[in-house]
């Protein structure tokens, strides 16, 4: 079968034939209808050797951690309601399933993951950007039923990401709240669907460009603004000197985290989403009082439910941009390069 991998350090990821997988015990084959391309991934393939190494990443690597697909078999000693054929999605955070995390669905933080070497389909584990994927077990498999595979992939982390996000602040964005959501882009036009759906809050979007903008307004965006220095001090400006009631940057990098700092409210949420390197200052002084700075990771897999719930009630509608396997090199180019309007999807 042909899988797209990550096969040497430095390198483009290329298109090679490998032997298709056979499901081992409680493991299940599925044969993969739609990946997503993510930023996570071309941060993975940006590490140096040494780091990527430590981090005991295996080479080669399937990429993709946002897959669907329909269930081909199942190894030995699978128990489940579901039968071969079923459309399916992958909740990509894989953990240990017994801890007390993991036992209330949120296996995004299970406490065993790092001592038994578990890994995400595509970020340790092999991946969704194949013919053919393994699944190492059931609890990790949510039905979507009708609902377009290639449409609604990103779901499982453009989608969950910031739902989970989300969803912590929404005591704090009833209405006549304001929230600021920090990059237009995969996750964050996602995340600004979610506001409109779940909050009463006003949203402000910040991106660098125009075209970006666009599609902020296209899902939603009560207010568009041009990511510069001079942004914080016009969302002061529109709160008459107040701020925020939460952020969510979805870059993560030191300029956009100084933005959000900078217009949190007294009690504000200001959730760093996006792993662009950068880390805030926190202090007397530096942020308003009782402000609270959160760093999620992904969601727990009730969340994803929820948010195919969002995707069948057409709340949540993901910009996608279709390669096929053969070009999924060039994904990776056009999102290296910010080409991308949305999220791009691997069909095999």
């Amino acid at each position: 079968m042909k899988a797209l991998r990550y096969t040497k350090i430095g390198s483009a990821p290329e298109v090679v034939e490998i032997e298709k997988p056979t499901p081992g015990p409680g493991e299940i084959l599925l044969k993969v209808t739609a990946a997503g391309v993510c930023h996570s991934d071309d941060y993975v393939m940006s590490l140096p050797e040494e780091d990527y190494l430590a981090q005991q990443y295996p080479l080669p690597l399937t990429l993709g951690h946002e897959g669907a697909g329909v269930i081909e078999s199942f190894g030995e000693g699978v128990e489940t309601g579901l039968q071969i054929g079923d459309a399916v999605a992958v909740y990509g955070p894989w953990g240990c399933g017994h801890c007390l995390n993991c036992s209330q669905g949120k296996e995004n933080y299970c406490t065993n993951a790092v001592a038994e070497g578990i890994r995400p389909p595509g970020l340790g584990s092999q991946g969704s950007m194949a013919e053919y994927m393994i699944v190492d077990d059931v609890r990790h498999l949510v039905p979507i039923g009708d609902l377009d595979p290639v449409k609604n992939v990103s779901l499982t982390d453009a989608g969950l990401t910031p739902y989970h996000a989300i969803k912590r602040s929404l005591p704090k964005l009833g209405a006549g709240t304001v929230a600021v959501v920090i990059g237009s882009g995969g996750l964050g036009h996602v995340g600004i669907q979610m506001l409109k759906a779940l909050s009463g809050a006003t949203v402000i979007v910040l991106d660098v460009s125009d075209e970006k903008l666009e599609l902020a307004k296209h899902v939603g965006a009560d207010v568009t603004l041009i990511s510069d220095e001079s942004a914080a001090g016009k969302i002061r400006e529109l709160t008459g000197g107040v701020g925020v009631d939460a952020v969510f940057d979805f870059v993560g990098a030191n300029p956009t985290i100084a933005t959000a700092t900078a217009v949190a409210a007294m009690e504000a949420d200001v959730t760093i989403v996006g792993i662009g390197g950068g880390s805030a200052t926190i202090g007397f002084g530096s942020i308003a009082y009782d402000a609270a700075v959160r760093v999620p990771y992904w969601g727990s897999r009730s969340e994803l439910i929820e948010v195919f719930e969002l995707a069948k009630a057409g709340k949540v509608d993901v910009e996608v941009q279709p390669y096929s396997l053969d070009d999924a090199p060039k994904a990776y180019e056009d999102l290296h390069a910010g080409a991308i309007r949305g999220r791009a999807v691997i069909v095999p």
